[in-house]
Order: structure tokens, then C-alpha cells, then sequence
């Protein structure tokens, strides 16, 4: 985002960002890409890893495969899944650097609670 954009293009820009992150907010969408950053896997291997339900998982997949987040490739009757950009490995891997910075104050942070998502 630039700093030099005008008040509307930069509201714009700040809501774009924000709906971005509220996908990496919903914990399963983001166990999903979690589980994804090691390489390519199929619903049926999301459901084992998250221990979630086939309908849920499959649900998040879809959401995350229309923004652009993730793709799929068919072999066979199979589909696996995989990131479709490397710039989402870099959003996790600098949340990671960041919770090792910031982790603890975080976790004690009243406005982060678990419950609101």
C-alpha cells in the first residue's frame, strides 16, 4: 500500500487489506494454509491433519480457491491442493516471525481473544 494515495484510494486500499486478513484471521482457513505450506494435499488428508468435518474443510478450500489464495489440480477421480502464490508463504512466515517477537503480549492481549472468532 502507498502512502502517497489520495484519502478514498487509500480507505480503499486499507478495506482490500483488512478483508485479506480476515481470511488469515478464521483459524481453519488458516490451519488450511498452514497445512498447505508444506506442499500439496487433498481434502481428504486436510480433514485427517485439522480433524474437521469433509463439508467445512471443503467449504474453507473453496472460499480460499476464489480469492486467489490457493488452486487446485485434478489427477485422476483425485484433486489436490496447493497455494497458489508464494507471497502467501511470506505473510505466514512473517506472522511467524512476528508471534516470536510479539507472541507473549499477544496471548495476554484482552482485544485478541479467541472467543471472537
Amino acid at each position: 500500500m502507498q502512502s502517497t494515495t489520495d484519502g478514498a484510494t487509500r480507505a480503499v486500499e486499507i478495506g482490500l487489506a483488512a478483508k485479506l486478513f480476515d481470511g488469515f484471521a478464521d483459524r481453519t482457513r488458516l490451519a488450511i494454509l498452514v497445512e498447505l505450506s508444506a506442499g500439496e494435499r487433498r481434502v481428504t488428508d486436510l480433514v485427517t491433519a485439522l480433524a474437521g468435518s469433509q463439508g467445512n474443510v471443503s467449504g474453507h478450500l473453496a472460499c480460499l480457491k476464489e480469492c486467489g489464495l490457493v488452486r487446485d489440480r485434478r489427477e485422476g477421480r483425485q484433486v489436490f491442493y496447493s497455494i497458489s502464490r508464494s507471497e502467501v508463504i511470506d505473510v505466514l512466515r512473517a506472522a511467524e516471525a512476528l508471534l516470536a517477537l510479539t507472541g507473549e503480549r499477544i496471548e495476554l492481549c484482552p482485544n485478541y481473544r479467541p472467543d471472537r472468532r
